[in-house]
């Protein structure tokens, strides 16, 4: 018996001939499509569950800022420009395009709701982006952080920046294999102290640590009281073994103003001493050839010139003293004295770099 020829009738399986199932079968099939097609459908109402949450969104977003608010995020909204919006960080490359844009279509922004209906703007980067308008704190947040790499870069040990911008003196020490020179510079970078001194007997001997105690105690003495005493950062290792004598007398000489001019970080524990990068007071002056630094002659001597030429130079030397500034130099133009050209360099590239921030 086939299975087409089994039908459920009355409640039991009945047999029927093969030809009489089959056309049971299509009466079935052609009645049961008649009831699917007559029958009215069950429509399911469809939920856009985004567009509800974007309605209630955007009705939060009104209670979330002040009438007076609104009306400043909007004026940017309504009149800035699409660079002036880049200034924002969260409105940079497509968002911004994409306001703009908006406003060309469909006219100025009434409501921060409406902002919601720009491309890439869902309620939480719509609410950071008012928030980011009302404080534009991003770009002062970016500018710190640029300040912060920028000193650890110039200067060791790291420092808090506020020490740094509050700074009224320094005195910029450079050393060599025989003299030590320094500058003293106020913020106005007004020179009050400019002098070297020679200490070439440190390099001839064993290199006793009580010797050059006793011969950078007696050169300290000389030197005035600043906020900051700041030293040429020691250049890398030397590859050559018979060079170390000289890496070794410029470590001693850096430990010695360590420790002698930090007078007081044992009872605060705040750094008076730090380490400049050399290279970059050469780059600040262009004075860099590839990894090379030239000589600083030439614009210590401009310097000086300016300061009698010009009623704002960019160093003011005293009146008083600029004869006998320009003497020194004349005295000692002929002769190799880097250390006296750096140190007045480096002062002057510190508070550029890391008080002023000419260069951030």
């Amino acid at each position: 018996m086939t299975v087409p020829s089994l039908l459920l009738a009355g409640g039991r399986w009945r047999c029927f001939p093969l030809p009489l199932a089959s056309s049971l079968f299509r009466a079935l099939h052609n009645s049961c499509c008649r009831k699917e097609s007559t029958a009215p459908k069950k429509i399911i109402p469809h939920i856009d569950f985004s567009d509800e949450t974007a309605k209630e969104s955007g009705k939060t977003l009104d209670k979330l800022f002040s009438s007076e608010q609104q009306a400043s995020i909007l004026h940017v909204l309504n009149t800035a420009s699409n660079k002036e919006l880049e200034a924002f960080k969260l409105l940079r490359g497509k968002k911004s395009f994409n306001i703009v844009e908006h406003r060309k279509k469909f006219g100025p922004f009434q409501n921060l709701e409406s902002l919601m209906n720009v491309p890439l703007f869902q309620y939480k980067i719509t609410i950071q982006v008012c928030n980011s308008i009302l404080n534009p704190e991003t770009g002062g947040k970016k500018k710190k952080l640029q300040e912060s790499r920028l000193l650890r870069k110039l200067i060791k040990p790291e420092i808090g920046r506020e020490r740094v911008k509050a700074v009224n003196s320094i005195v910029s020490i450079v050393s060599g294999t025989r003299r030590i020179a320094w500058a003293h510079l106020d913020r106005k970078l007004a020179v009050l102290d400019w002098q070297q001194t020679e200490y070439c007997q440190l390099m001839k001997g064993s290199y006793l640590s009580s010797v050059y105690l006793e011969e950078i105690s007696s050169i300290i003495s000389k030197m005035p009281k600043a906020d900051f005493y700041v030293l040429e950062k020691a250049g890398p290792s030397f590859q050559n073994p018979s060079l170390f004598p000289v890496l070794l007398h410029f470590h001693m000489t850096e430990a010695m103003l360590y420790a002698l001019l930090n007078t007081t970080f044992a009872q605060d524990g705040h750094h008076q001493v730090l380490s400049m990068n050399r290279n970059a007071v050469g780059k600040h002056f262009e004075l860099m050839i590839g990894d090379t630094r030239t000589s600083g002659k030439e614009v210590v001597k401009q310097l000086l010139s300016e300061s009698v030429l010009k009623d704002e130079p960019r160093v003011f030397f005293p009146p008083e003293k600029i004869v006998r500034y320009r003497q020194m130099f004349s005295s000692t133009e002929h002769n190799r004295v880097e250390e006296l050209y750096d140190s007045l360099l480096q002062a002057i590239a510190f508070y550029e770099l890391a008080v002023f921030n000419t260069e951030s």
